[in-house]
């Protein structure tokens, strides 16, 4: 059965819907000798598909990674100036690729799949997808810096972050823990707001991608999604509440620790 092809692509394992949209439209991507279009549609079995020359590869079993991303480690699948990454800490066969990045220095939930149906539901803004964070800022936040937090934010580059709910967990010495939830993605977006309100920050752990959380996983350990937690990521969002995923999770697996590099 012909399939569009940033379908086909995703569900092969080549990143989400729209990072694969972006192969087609850079003409990397032929079917039978042409270039193809956005719009073009294959099937797998009948034609021939290419990725900068070489046949793409028919599907894999998806696979459904939640793991605890340390400090010091990129969100990426390789790293051009040899820094760890986050495929280093799971040794598993086939392709996987984050769903969504958390910058170097922040700490967190990362899921990583090579299911590009997901992939794209969870990180496209129209899914409203919440993602949540504990957040240590250096000083006890006042009323006006929350209000205009939870209003939305003018960052430098003139962009106006969308409205986030930000509550206070604890007061910590002179620094207090913040529970900031957000349907925002924008790279390094909590920094960037914090430096525009005056909030130094010292921490970031994200802790839950939608009905996803973070749980017992530990700084480098990872666990294979149980069947209730992918079928609730999976599910429409509900926008008056996000239950927490039924069912035992499976046993976490611990990984070596990986030695920081001069780049690190």
């Amino acid at each position: 059965m012909k399939e569009r092809l940033q379908k086909l692509l995703a569900a092969a394992g080549y990143g989400s819907r729209r990072s694969c949209e972006a192969l087609i439209l850079a003409g990397r991507v032929t079917v039978n000798g042409e270039t193809a279009q956005l719009g073009s549609k294959a099937d797998i079995a009948e034609d021939q598909v290419k990725l900068d020359g070489k046949l793409i590869k028919r599907p894999e079993a998806n696979q459904y990674i939640a793991l605890y991303k340390p400090r010091g480690v990129i969100s990426a699948v390789t790293s051009p100036d040899a820094r760890p990454t986050i495929r280093d800490l799971v040794p598993l066969e086939g392709t996987l690729y984050p769903v969504g990045r958390l910058d170097a220095d922040s700490e967190g939930l990362i899921l990583l799949t090579n299911d590009g149906d997901l992939a794209n539901q969870l990180t496209h803004p129209r899914y409203g997808h919440e993602k949540e964070y504990r957040v240590l800022v250096a000083r006890h936040p006042d009323e006006k810096q929350l209000t205009a937090w939870r209003h939305g934010v003018v960052l430098e580059d003139g962009y106006r972050s969308a409205p986030a709910q930000v509550d206070i967990e604890a007061n910590s010495g002179k620094g207090t823990w913040l529970i900031v939830t957000m349907k925002e993605g924008r790279k390094r977006q909590i920094r960037d707001t914090c430096r525009q309100i005056g909030l130094p920050v010292v921490t970031i752990i994200r802790v839950r991608i939608g009905r996803l959380r973070l749980g017992s996983l530990k700084a480098g350990e990872w666990r294979k999604l149980t069947e209730n937690e992918i079928n609730s990521l999976k599910k429409p969002v509900d926008s008056k509440s996000v239950h927490k995923p039924a069912g035992k999770q499976n046993t976490r697996r611990p990984i070596q620790h990986i030695k920081k590099t001069k780049n690190g």
